[in-house]
């Protein structure tokens, strides 16, 4: 009896070690059945979008089975950091029952440290997940997410206004640099196309999209330029700061920027872009979808961005606190997996896995596309040969491939509200000096990111 006793506290012991099989390090137990409650950002692909018609899939299959679970989304109100701030909230209180929350790829880390989603088996992120993407859903050499969908900067042009302004090249797909886009940008000022203000727009106003406009003109001045190791503490010098600082307000004069830009977001630069008083626009992948509704592949078009692109996008991950863990890591199986990921290509999202890009074979099986009421297809979005998004193999894949990630700590919230206000200066009435900015800034986030 003794040696049973012993023999059964030792298998105990090693299931409270080695944590269940769902990946987690708590003691196994069993799930509750029940609703899986699925907390994200606004779906960019409308009211019923393309997130909700997967969750809708998998629910009919578990109806089908007769498990007595359901997935259920919630969509939280507000700006990214809006987001972030009641998904801390709801889980460090418990005043929420969250089992699945969907990520930014920078708040990884964050969550992570702050024991609020739990540690994952590495299956769930095998060799057909671009590179690039895998490494945004690991923090301190474990996984802590699955990768949705991700996201990459872009630079949209409009056709119609470089033939209007005697351009010559109007295919820009193979990608140019910053100098060649304000050469173009000088030959459009010669002959300004109808409603023609300025080169280009971007998101500059005082959030998320400064700091990501700012890390990319960073990462392209200085190439080793991370802002941060590998174990999130502060780790540039002055003079990379000078040359990114450099760069940004290189790509943020008056000749070539419209000015609106300062006080911009993804919705108002999209619309100044769509109304032609920019010819080029710094903004996302969903925009191509968006943007085709309104012009044709005559007028419009989608480069590269010229320098490097920072890599966005969002992670599933299962809070610590989920009483139906098990099952919550098999619905992520089912939302990241490869059928599910050419249905968030095809739908206007960057897939995360090369598989739907290159595999004509995975197919959107799962939540087909909707006609209009009238019968008709409402996506006029150009398309290959293999129903995909006409740019996604070309231009998009690479342009994931090669991106950059910003910072990587669990103080990213302090880090990107100290770079976003203390690059402000550079859009004021009185600018400081590149130097001068570089060391207030350097001095600030060695205190937001402290060793």
């Amino acid at each position: 009896m003794v040696r049973r006793l012993a023999a059964l506290l030792a298998l105990l012991l090693l299931a409270a070690c080695t944590g269940g099989g769902d990946g987690t390090n708590a003691a196994p137990s069993p799930d509750v059945p029940g609703d899986i409650v699925v907390a994200s950002g606004r779906d960019v692909t409308g009211k019923n979008g393309i997130r909700q018609q997967l969750i809708d899939v998998w629910n009919r299959q578990q109806e089908k089975e007769n498990t007595n679970y359901r997935a259920r989304l919630v969509e939280l109100p507000g700006s990214a950091d809006e987001q972030r701030s009641q998904l801390l909230g709801a889980l460090q209180s418990g005043s929420a029952s969250y089992d699945v929350v969907n990520l930014d790829v920078t708040w990884v880390p964050e969550f992570a440290a702050a024991g609020l989603v739990r540690p994952l088996l590495e299956e769930v992120i095998d060799t057909d997940v671009i590179e690039s993407v895998a490494g945004t859903a690991r923090w301190d050499d474990k996984v802590y997410a699955a990768p949705f969908n991700s996201d990459v900067g872009l630079l949209y042009y409009r056709r119609d206004h470089l033939r209007d302004g005697g351009v010559q090249r109007t295919d820009l797909s193979g990608g140019l640099d910053w100098r060649e886009l304000e050469e173009l940008v000088d030959t459009l000022y010669e002959h300004p196309p109808k409603g023609y203000e300025k080169g280009w727009t971007t998101q500059l106003a005082a959030y998320e999209g400064r700091t990501v406009n700012a890390v990319e003109a960073f990462a392209s001045a200085a190439q080793d330029l991370t802002l941060t190791d590998g174990d999130g503490h502060y780790n540039a010098t002055v003079a990379q700061l000078t040359q990114g600082i450099g760069e940004l307000r290189r790509r943020t004069q008056t000749p070539y920027l419209l000015q609106d830009a300062v006080h911009s977001d993804e919705a108002a630069t999209l619309g100044d872009f769509a109304d032609g008083r920019t010819t080029f626009l710094r903004h996302w992948p969903y925009a191509y979808g968006t943007l085709h509704q309104s012009f044709t592949d005559e007028q419009l078009g989608v480069a590269p961005l010229p320098g490097r692109a920072v890599l966005g996008g969002q992670n599933l991950a299962v809070t610590a606190a989920s009483q139906r863990s098990a099952k919550a890591v098999e619905l992520i199986r089912f939302l990241t997996g490869k059928d599910s990921e050419r249905c968030l290509l095809d739908a206007g999202f960057a897939a995360t896995r090369e598989s739907a890009y290159k595999d004509d074979a995975v197919r959107c099986t799962a939540a087909p596309t909707s006609p209009s009421p009238s019968g008709e297809s409402a996506d006029r979005m150009p398309r290959d040969p293999a129903g995909r998004p006409a740019y996604a193999r070309r231009i998009l894949l690479p342009a994931l491939q090669n991106a950059v990630q910003r910072p990587r700590t669990a103080l990213y919230g302090a880090f990107t509200q100290t770079f976003t206000a203390q690059l402000g200066a550079l859009f004021g009435d009185s600018p400081p000096s590149d130097t001068a900015l570089a060391t207030s800034l350097d001095e600030a986030l060695k205190k937001a990111l402290p060793d």
